[in-house]
């Protein structure tokens, strides 16, 4: 109560003033941009789609340039992220630019375990910033933000519905990255087709619970194309640097046997549409809802997890040095706890050790016994061998002696 009679108070003291002249505070939004434009930006996308399907090709498209890429093949053993940063400048404002490419991803027999690596990557990314944030000597402003802002899904034009593997991994990212679903290589379907495929796609979304990014529409400036460019999603769209003549100028596009598809024409595909949302209208919207929505999603959990906390009313004071101290002291008792159970375990092996020597010790002795009455036996059985050759050879010496008086005593009557 005491919180809220301060409110109450505080919004009773203020009033609304009228100035009698121009103070100059209402050049705070000039302030703002130049300070904006002279420090630069920065925005991080991550391209989730399997080898071949158009990534790079639609990178390019969308920047104008040609950034640097490795092909790669469709035998790798896993899933790994490839990041790439470049700086690029369009007049006078300097946009850092990140482009992280799923290697491998959707190449593999077994693909339970694809979107593991991208939510890891996502994680680290997010795990970094609070690390910064948390230091006591912070550097945010010159701090590289690598945070992915968003995420083109690459959804494959050749079947009739999402894949499992699409369905699985957007469900998994949707609460940690804004998803923008595109169809890659729109050519390749019929206008009927591809129409038919959006809904599909649409409807297999909202049926699965997967939340893609919305185009904001609470700004009265981008509510009517906002709205509009919503009922389009997921835009189809067509990649190339190709520029082919049409009439008298020059015009990116894919030159095909039976015609050509320009890339910037709304009327063959939604590459134009997808630029406008995702560069020219929404990329602060993206950065924000990074940050307010995804981020602080992960911040709160793992704060929580450290063991930090609300106030449980508006009259509880947080304190940084009592959750400190409880969390110390919860991690002294957690501890202490473990020492205990290492030492219980220590004292229980060193017992069991102890019963085993002593039964081996015992088994030892029992043998010893055994072998010393089998030794005894066998002495005995000796000794009673060694009287009986004794015996034997004395009657044979006896017998012997008798032998050779006899024939001592038989000699001289042989005499004539």
């Amino acid at each position: 109560m005491a919180a809220v009679d301060v409110d109450v108070y505080d919004n009773e003291m203020m009033r609304t003033l009228t100035l009698g002249g121009h103070v100059g505070f209402d050049s705070l939004p000039d302030q703002l941009v130049s300070r904006s434009v002279s420090q630069g930006f920065c925005f991080n996308i991550l391209c989730v789609g399997e080898t071949g399907i158009g990534k790079s090709t639609l990178m390019n498209t969308l920047f104008n340039t040609v950034f640097e890429s490795e092909e790669s093949s469709h035998y790798q053993s896993g899933v790994y992220l490839r990041p790439k940063t470049y700086e690029l400048q369009e007049s006078n404002v300097h946009l850092k630019l990140t482009i992280v490419d799923t290697v491998g991803f959707g190449d593999q027999v077994n693909k339970e375990e694809s979107f593991k690596p991208i939510m890891d990557y996502i994680d680290t990314q997010f795990a970094n910033f609070l690390e910064e944030e948390l230091k006591i000597k912070r550097l945010l402003c010159n701090y590289h933000d690598t945070r992915i802002h968003a995420c083109l899904y690459f959804i494959s034009p050749t079947g009739h519905s999402l894949k499992s593997l699409d369905l699985v991994t957007m469900k998994k990212l949707d609460s940690k990255v804004n998803i923008i679903p595109i169809i890659a290589k729109a050519d390749s379907i019929s206008k009927c087709e591809l129409q038919k495929l959006k809904i599909k796609i649409m409807s297999e979304l909202v049926s699965n619970g997967v939340q893609i990014y919305q185009f904001p529409t609470d700004d009265e400036a981008v509510t009517e194309i906002n709205s509009s460019m919503n009922s389009h999603l997921p835009f189809a769209v067509v990649g190339s640097r190709e520029e082919v003549k049409i009439g008298n100028k020059l015009v990116r596009a894919r030159q095909y046997p039976w015609g050509v598809v320009q890339v910037e024409n709304e009327t063959h595909c939604d590459f134009v549409k997808l630029r406008e949302m995702l560069l020219r209208v929404n990329m602060e919207d993206l950065r924000e809802q990074t940050h307010t929505r995804h981020y602080e999603l992960y911040r709160r959990c793992k704060l929580e997890e450290m063991g930090f906390k609300d106030p449980d009313s508006d009259t509880q004071t947080f304190s940084l040095q009592e959750t400190y101290v409880a969390k110390r002291r919860e991690f002294v008792s957690e501890l202490q706890q473990m020492e205990e159970d290492m030492r219980q375990m220590f004292v229980n092996k060193v017992k069991e050790t102890e019963a085993e020597l002593k039964d081996r010790e015992r088994e030892l002795q029992e043998r010893f016994e055994q072998l010393k009455r089998m030794h005894q036996e066998e002495k005995r059985t000796l000794e009673e061998k060694r009287r009986e050759l004794e015996e034997e050879m004395n009657s044979f010496n006896r017998r012997k002696m008798t032998a050779e008086t006899l024939q001592a005593l038989s000699i001289p009557n042989k005499k004539p």
